[in-house]
């Protein structure tokens, strides 16, 4: 019989560090974005775009993790390049809308 360590398999990812927090108590304050990802939203599909935004964030030098299904904070954040990680950057909420500012 093999042993675990024969089927090579990978290392799970790193998963993101952190309490979790609500976007409504970082609205208007600065953080940091450090990374993100993106799935299918287990919570958000009766309103919002059916997925679900998870950002790696520091504020005031602590990590927290956030979860959105804001389609304006999903839209710009997939455009940013990986090189552009982390940067500083204000959420705020304008006409119903998240959008970084």
């Amino acid at each position: 019989m093999k042993k675990f360590s024969q089927l090579n398999m990978p290392a799970p990812t790193k998963g993101f560090e952190g309490n979790k927090i609500k976007i409504k108590k970082i609205l208007d304050r600065e953080i940091a974005v450090h990374a993100f990802t993106l799935g299918d939203s287990k919570v958000f599909t009766e309103k919002g775009s059916c997925k679900c935004l998870c950002l790696q964030i520091s504020i005031d030098g602590e990590m927290h993790v956030v979860f959105t299904s804001a389609s304006g904070l999903i839209e710009v954040i997939q455009q940013i390049p990986e090189s552009g990680f982390p940067f500083t950057t204000t959420i705020i909420e304008e006409n119903d809308r998240y959008i970084f500012s």
